[in-house]
């Protein structure tokens, strides 16, 4: 018997809040309001421009770009004409000068822009947030940590939103009625970090071998410029479809609502497609390289369900739904009775989730905190 087949992992949902009328909201519920949320609000609001690349000029020699990227000589930025609104990209001028007018200056490179909502401006993914990024005329900036969650939430256009959606909705409750609802969020969040991490793994790559060796066309690397934002929930999915896959493998599903074919036909395709896409560079192989990323996620997490239990560790007794939280706050009211497990017992156990997480716990370890929490709540 595998250890996702014992008692102590076959639990129920945990809770979620109940809204007017008892209707409750599920993990994939909550996870598809905030990613519409915020596409609908990002249409209310100002878009910006976004540097994604920039292009020196050919004469420009690497010691003048070493200054102009770390500060040290006076530049002048062109001002940008374009409303971002109005235009999906524009380009922006750096000027190497000791005036303030740019006729009388070097142009030393160009920026590349791109239109972008203004919330998403902030939570998108790329190489540069997540490591190091010095653009000409801007600055430094880097390692942005929270865009490794943030970019899940961000979409693209409606099409986009659209696909992601109906992914989630289809094939989430399928792997969030087998994992609860507190490990399905920390599965949805570890899959949509691990293809991040694939693709800056993959984009460095391409970067440090150009650099190096000219352009070296190593199948598998990503060559875009490291600013190229990325966005999207589909690394999640693709996660998630890879679990419901192993879970339901024989389920029939309709590819674009019309061809019927099982449900492990239809993830595994999706990663066949995405590695073509890596190994040919088709369109949006950086996008195939997150979906590949959280693809491998899926396929671990949902053979490791018990990995998932101290993601959201870090929250400590903040965290009202944790076995943690709940026998903490019996101990500490001093409910209970005779009939349930000793104070020092509870304490000994506490202290080696602190130390080890709850993963360190046996069978009769688990077993004696539920009980300290089903006493404390009589």
């Amino acid at each position: 018997m595998g250890a996702h087949d014992r008692e102590y992992f076959r639990e129920q949902p945990s809770r979620t809040r109940v809204l007017s009328g008892g209707f409750r909201w599920s993990a994939t519920t909550w996870i598809i309001a905030a990613c519409v949320a915020i596409f609908v609000l990002d249409g209310f609001l100002p878009k910006q421009w976004v540097v994604v690349g920039s292009r020196w000029e050919p004469l420009v020699p690497d010691a003048i770009q070493q200054q102009v990227l770390q500060g040290t000589v006076p530049t002048l930025i062109e001002r940008v004409e374009a409303d971002p609104s109005k235009n999906l990209s524009a380009t922006q001028r750096v000027f190497l000068t000791n005036s303030q007018t740019p006729s009388a200056s070097a142009l030393v490179a160009t920026n590349q822009l791109q239109s972008t909502p203004f919330l998403q401006r902030w939570l998108y993914f790329s190489t540069s947030t997540a490591l190091y990024s010095s653009i000409p005329g801007i600055g430094v900036s880097g390692l942005q940590i929270w865009r490794f969650i943030g970019f899940q939430f961000c979409h693209a256009s409606l099409n986009h939103i659209l696909f992601n959606m109906m992914g989630l909705f289809f094939f989430g409750p399928i792997v969030e009625r087998y994992l609860g609802a507190k490990r399905f969020a920390a599965f949805y969040l570890l899959c949509g970090v691990a293809g991040a991490l694939l693709y800056l793994l993959l984009n460095l790559g391409g970067v440090l071998t150009s650099s190096t060796n000219g352009r070296v066309s190593i199948p598998g690397f990503l060559f875009n410029d490291p600013d190229m934002p990325l966005v999207g929930a589909s690394a999640g999915v693709f996660g998630i479809i890879i679990a419901a896959a192993r879970l339901m493998p024989d389920a029939k599903v309709l590819l674009f609502f019309v061809v019927p074919m099982k449900l492990k036909t239809l993830a595994y395709g999706l990663v066949l497609v995405a590695i073509a896409s890596l190994l040919f560079q088709w369109n949006n192989a950086g996008g195939e390289a997150a979906h590949l990323g959280g693809a491998i996620a899926g396929w671990y997490f949902i053979h490791n369900p018990d990995r998932l239990r101290s993601f959201f560790d870090f929250l400590g007794r903040a965290d009202p739904t944790s076995s943690f939280h709940s026998a903490r706050r019996v101990q500490r009211a001093g409910i209970g009775d005779r009939s349930g497990p000793s104070t020092t017992e509870v304490d000994r156990i506490l202290d080696k989730v602190r130390a080890s997480g709850l993963a360190s716990l046996n069978e009769i370890e688990r077993r004696t905190l539920r009980d300290a929490t089903r006493h404390g709540n009589k």
